[in-house]
């Protein structure tokens, strides 16, 4: 088949004189390799045959391919997927820097770092396949992580790090994320179109083409040329949009996606027929939507979201929504549900303080600081973004001087997270509360937010901070695992938190204000005002002085979030909504 091998990366300006030579042959090179279909017999269930398109995957600490909740969300798709014996394989890229790793500066503010990772676990499939650019050949290789090192379902992960290559061929795939435009839609273009390269060349034949965000939708012009026409690539593709904001919902120029080759031999006005966009830029997860049979937003709430953002925009499918969920075999500690279970409730109480305690060695080891486990323990930790506003609780200053001060109901408080390491606004935020935390021996920093530190904040937390400006968390995912740790949410009324919370029950949620209407200063204030007035009148008091109620609040959390959001119920209904 003419094109099959064709895959079109460069990084513009630096290449910008190349262009795709459509009846030019480019090589595959292919040592004798074993048969990587899915090892395991598919469960009746879901023995449709599904390839999963993610540009990061949280699989475990030691594999550095992720940069947050998009990895999370993956990660635990493929590990649910594992355990159900689900006919489905991931397609991603083998990052050789990772995202990037959180160090500090002399002064304990952040310090970004790119460090080389080499991986013994993954297997070189023997899997290697050129894409022409301007007739120049940039090599592709495939590695694989096997289901039994990580019990996760298989994963393909795609290098250009290759000496076949040259330099700026090879960082094509050195930084997840790229902050070089052109560079970013390379990385798409690698995703989508060399992911469904390989798809082929491994001879999978995937009933289902699974678009993880839209990063990968440039595998949708390959498929055209592969089957000829949108109607057979739409009988195939499915979307999930993981958020309303405007940074995950790409747009670049027409022009330089046409000049980078990302339209696979297309011109720019048959893709603009093919997806009914017009004017200058090229938008992927409008793209995404027009070619799937079925999408998905990631929470009740974001499914209407997505639909009302969406919804002026023709040629689209309904959007439904499986709202995301977290593997508890991999994030739970499970002796603290055997207490709970056994109704050991001393025990229970015992574990939980242990957890903290050892957590709080690695806040001593980062930041000098000896914690308190029996002091109740606020943790904000995820992905540093201004919509999540990480420092809300510290905005007024006399409020929370005032918090981290009580002697009658002491309080400790933790930061962790990575900022885009370009976005220099959510840095300038993470070096205040660096500083800020200098002032107070039981308020800390912490850096090299990963999934171990992420399951160890969890377990030394008491109360997960979540307060991000509604209705602009599609889902957030981080406080199903805190619950799976014997912590209890503390968040606005944004994203999963919608389906689970009952106020002083199995959570504390900070009610609505008018968000369609008030400034954005008013809605912080307003938030803040009900986050402190919760926060002395309700939760302090109960904390200390009625520890039974506290416990029946952790654990029916526990319950509750075990039972709706665990990752084996999405990878479910993945199969039964979406990929039918």
């Amino acid at each position: 088949m003419r094109g099959l091998f064709l895959f079109c990366i460069k990084i513009y300006p630096r290449f910008q004189h190349l262009v795709v030579n459509f009846d030019s042959l480019t090589p595959i090179a292919m040592t004798q390799f074993k048969n990587y279909t899915v090892p395991y017999s598919p469960a009746p269930a879901f023995s449709r045959s599904v390839a999963y398109f993610s540009m990061e995957f949280a699989i475990h600490q030691p594999l550095k391919i992720y940069s947050g909740g998009l990895g999370f969300l993956s990660g635990s798709h493929l590990r649910s997927a594992f355990e159900l014996k689900q006919n489905l394989i991931g397609i991603g890229i083998l990052w050789k820097y990772g995202y990037y790793d959180q160090l500090r500066n002399q002064d304990q503010t952040l310090k970004a770092e790119w460090y080389e990772k080499n991986y013994s676990f993954l297997e070189d499939t023997g899997i290697k396949f050129t894409v022409l650019v301007h007739n120049q050949p940039v090599w592709v290789k495939a590695f694989y992580l096997a289901p039994e090192t990580f019990q996760s379902a298989p994963l393909f992960l795609l290098s250009t790090d290759l000496p076949e290559n040259d330099y700026l061929s090879q960082t094509i795939t050195h930084r997840l994320y790229d902050s070089d435009t052109a560079a970013k839609v390379a990385q798409m273009m690698l995703l989508g179109i060399g992911g469904a390269t390989l798809i082929d060349i491994l001879g999978f034949n995937p009933e289902v083409y699974h678009l993880n965000e839209a990063h990968g939708v440039s595998c949708a012009f390959y498929l055209m040329k592969k089957y000829g026409n949108k109607e057979e690539v739409q009988k195939r593709m499915v979307f999930t949009t993981h958020t309303p904001e405007e940074a995950g919902n790409e747009k670049h120029d027409f022009h330089l996606c046409e000049k980078m080759s990302y339209f696979y031999g297309h011109s720019a006005e048959e893709v603009r027929q093919l997806t009914g966009m017009e004017g200058t830029q090229f938008n992927h997860s409008l793209a995404a939507l027009r070619f799937a049979r079925a999408a998905n937003g990631v929470s009740k709430l974001h499914g209407e979201v997505s639909r009302q953002m969406w919804g002026g925009y023709a040629g689209i499918p309904a959007i439904q929504s499986i709202t995301n969920a977290q593997n508890w075999k991999y994030w739970a500690d499970k002796q603290l549900y055997r207490f709970m279970e056994e109704a050991d409730n001393a025990a229970f109480d015992d574990r939980k303080r242990y957890l903290k305690k050892r957590a709080f060695e690695i806040v001593a080891d980062q930041t000098g600081k000896i914690f308190d486990p029996d002091v109740l323990t606020i943790v904000w930790a995820r992905r540093f973004a201004s919509y999540k506003r990480p420092d809300l609780i510290a905005r007024d200053l006399e409020k929370f001087e005032a918090l981290v001060n009580n002697s009658q109901l002491p309080v400790q408080i933790i930061w962790a997270g990575k900022p885009y390491p370009m976005d220099y606004g959510a840095i300038s935020v993470f070096n205040s509360l660096v500083h800020l935390s200098k002032r107070h021996k039981n308020v800390a920093v912490c850096v090299g937010y990963e999934l171990g530190l992420s399951k160890r904040l969890k377990q030394a937390s008491d109360l997960w901070l979540n307060n991000p400006r509604v209705p602009r968390e599609a889902s957030g995912t981080s406080g199903m695992t805190a619950s799976m740790n014997g912590s209890v949410n503390f968040s606005t009324d944004d994203g999963w938190i919608c389906e689970f919370a009952r106020h002083g029950e199995n959570s504390f949620i900070v009610p609505q204000c008018d968000y369609h209407h008030l400034p954005i200063e008013d809605q912080d204030d307003q938030d803040l005002e009900n986050l402190y007035q919760i926060l002395n009148s309700e939760i302090l008091p109960l904390y200390y002085s009625n520890k039974r109620k506290w416990r029946d609040i952790v654990q029916a959390g526990m319950q509750d979030v075990r039972v709706t959001f665990e990752s084996n119920r999405m990878a479910r209904e993945y199969y039964e909504l979406i990929y039918k």
